[in-house]
């Protein structure tokens, strides 16, 4: 059997011997190519001394690398029994370093297996639950964040929404959640061909750190205006934000009424949601 540098058999070979046909149903497409892995592990940053969350492993490839890399801790969340086996072997390759958790990224508390010590996540995220694990890492405790980083994988549209500026036609209420506690940007693209199957979509690997310090507002409050506002994004504001107070809110913060929703800056979101 051929090995590659990191010991360990080509991905191909353990996807054969362990029969892992990627399931549509669980948003699975597998990354084979390890300069690929390689290079968004590295993008990840020094990664001894972290605990590293990996969501949905599949066979392996980004978790050898995160590990390759130097990852202190890996912590690999695959609700996937099938794909356990093929982890089981990367993790006696690298004896305590690779814990497995057999579950669903979406309930599982990722800031209590941290247990306070620094943590980042670096996934090639399923795509039918990328936008909503984002978002429940970024509202976990906006003002005290369990991750110092993020590298994670999504749809490259996806990936536009989340670093997206104002005036952008992806500009939208996840970027201002995005933008509200956090420093983001698209690192590099992804074709479909480095998949299996390929997805029929681009994708892009973004970065995220948690800004140091957020802008006052409550994420209850935040929700509301965002989404009245992009609820009826081609309207004015002061049609749009009417159940919340239209022309009388928008005065509060000197926002003129006939603006529309994707020319507001994060700030202005953000004094339209004090206002409340």
């Amino acid at each position: 059997m051929a090995f590659t540098p990191d010991g360990l058999p080509p991905l191909r070979d353990v996807v054969a011997a362990h029969g892992l046909a990627p399931k549509k149903a669980l948003g699975q497409n597998f990354l084979f190519d390890l300069n690929l892995t390689a290079k968004i592990a590295r993008s990840a940053g020094p990664l001894e001394g972290f605990t590293v969350f990996e969501i949905g492993p599949g066979p392996g490839g980004l978790t050898r690398a995160l590990l390759a890399q130097g990852a202190s801790r890996v912590v690999a969340i695959e609700t996937d029994p099938r794909c356990l086996p093929a982890l089981s072997e990367i993790a006696d390759h690298y004896p305590g370093r690779l814990e497995v958790v057999e579950g669903d990224a979406l309930k599982i508390d990722l800031a209590a297996i941290a247990d306070g010590a620094p943590a980042g996540i670096v996934a090639n995220l399923p795509y039918n639950v990328g936008t909503q694990l984002l978002i429940n890492w970024l509202t976990a405790d906006p003002d005290a964040p369990f991750w110092s980083s993020m590298t994670l994988m999504f749809q490259k549209e996806v990936g536009q929404r989340i670093v997206a500026a104002p005036g952008s036609n992806h500009y939208g209420r996840l970027g201002i959640l995005a933008g509200w506690l956090a420093h983001s940007e698209i690192l590099f693209d992804v074709p479909p061909e480095a998949f299996t199957p390929p997805p029929k979509v681009t994708s892009s690997v973004v970065q995220l750190e948690p800004l140091a310090k957020h802008l006052p507002c409550q994420l209850d409050k935040l929700e509301r205006v965002t989404q009245a506002a992009f609820g009826q994004r081609r309207k004015m504001l002061r049609q749009s934000l009417k159940p919340l107070g239209g022309e009388a809110l928008l005065d509060k913060v000197g926002i003129d009424a006939s603006r529309r929703a994707e020319t507001l800056s994060v700030e202005e979101f953000c004094a339209l949601a004090r206002a409340l």
